[in-house]
């Protein structure tokens, strides 16, 4: 995607001499653009767990990307080859631990780990972690474009009925490009349209505490010069109400085997409001998002609870201005679980899927 018309990628490894890797600051957006460097696995953990690289697919490369770091870093620091693997497996655990809730970590690092596990050569092993790395980068942004392509068949099908009149989006946090290595996964069929013609109108939800709904979804449908309006996460159900919403599209952190999904707070009551007003709601997602290992999604799924003040304060430093009633408890819940029963079709780049455990396993072996 672009930035002042310029493309970007959020993530990207282009130093042939030192191990390191360039990100996207999301924390200054959309004020401030600026890129920063990345050179250990201990600097992946903290731009992980600070939100400045954030979205499922892209933590999950960023972990794959620590994988690596942690693999040039055992080099440095044992002999052994065992002590190595050690060291690897105790970041691996590290890494795991800075945002829990998403699924797509634990797949991108296992994915490298597999890569690299018959590697007897430790400089080897290095390069072939790195190159499964850039990899899973890749892939992510090509599956990114296929879900674009196949979500835009519904939107085309709205656009239809409306008869030239804009197909309206309603979506709930960041699921654009910003979360992802490029294209997005909510965002992506609403760019599609864009680039064909449709027109179209989002309706962003601000997405607190964090206003990633105001603030990076907005910046990047700026950024495309499609029509949108932020609103207050509130005020969903509102304009649904008033028939002002075709259709919703979100993202997902993790997707259960029988099709609940897990995603940024809110997105539970978004999906309330679309059912309630006969709205289709389809959520957005590569397969790496779907975990067959859990079932039921609301009992099995380790929320994120982050700090109490991104909902105490508002704005840093000298500038920072408290939100609510000293001395009162505060619980900052960073997800929360829309159930399949909800969701119209889940849209991956195997194709859209309806959330049921049956039909989510056909994606697997397509």
């Amino acid at each position: 995607m672009l930035i002042n018309k310029k493309y970007y990628r959020t993530i990207w490894n282009d130093s042939k001499k030192y191990p390191s890797v360039y990100a996207i600051d999301q924390n200054l957006l959309p004020f401030k653009f600026k890129t920063f460097r990345i050179k250990s696995s201990d600097e992946i953990f903290s731009a992980i767990k600070n939100m400045n690289v954030r979205g499922a697919p892209l933590i999950g490369v960023a972990a794959a990307y620590g994988i690596y770091f942690a693999c040039v870093e055992a080099k440095l620091k044992y002999k052994r080859v065992k002590e190595r693997w050690n060291y690897i497996q105790k970041k691996y655990k590290y890494l795991l631990s800075a945002r829990p809730t998403s699924v797509n970590p634990k797949w991108a690092m296992d994915k490298t780990l597999d890569a690299v596990k018959n590697i007897c050569d430790f400089d080897e092993l290095i390069f072939k972690a790195l190159e499964t790395a850039k990899m899973i980068a890749d892939e992510d942004a090509e599956n990114c474009r296929i879900i674009g392509e196949t979500g835009l068949e519904i939107l085309k099908k709205i656009s239809l009925k409306k008869k030239g009149k804009p197909v309206s989006i309603l979506t709930h946090c960041n699921a654009g490009w910003l979360a992802c290595i490029d294209y997005g996964t909510a965002a992506s069929p609403v760019y599609a349209a864009a680039s064909l013609g449709i027109p179209l109108h989002v309706w962003v939800e601000e997405t607190r505490p964090r206003n990633q709904g105001a603030k990076l979804t907005a910046f990047e449908l700026g950024q495309m010069n499609i029509p949108h309006t932020i609103i207050t996460d509130n005020a969903g159900g509102y304009v649904m109400q008033k028939g002002l919403v075709d259709i919703v599209l979100t993202g997902a952190d993790r997707i259960t085997a029988r099709g609940d999904v897990c995603n940024k707070i809110g997105t539970y009551k978004t999906a309330l409001s679309a059912y309630d007003n006969k709205i289709p709601f389809y959520v957005c997602a590569p397969v790496s998002s779907i975990d067959f290992s859990i079932r039921n999604g609301l009992n099995e799924i380790e929320i994120e609870e982050r700090s109490n003040e991104e909902i105490i304060y508002a704005g840093e430093g000298k500038k920072r201005t408290r939100l609510t009633s000293p001395g009162s408890p505060v619980r900052n819940f960073a997800f929360d679980i829309t159930p399949a029963r909800l969701i119209n079709g889940i849209i991956t780049e195997k194709g859209i899927t309806k959330p049921d455990k049956n039909k989510i396993s056909k994606l697997f072996h397509i």
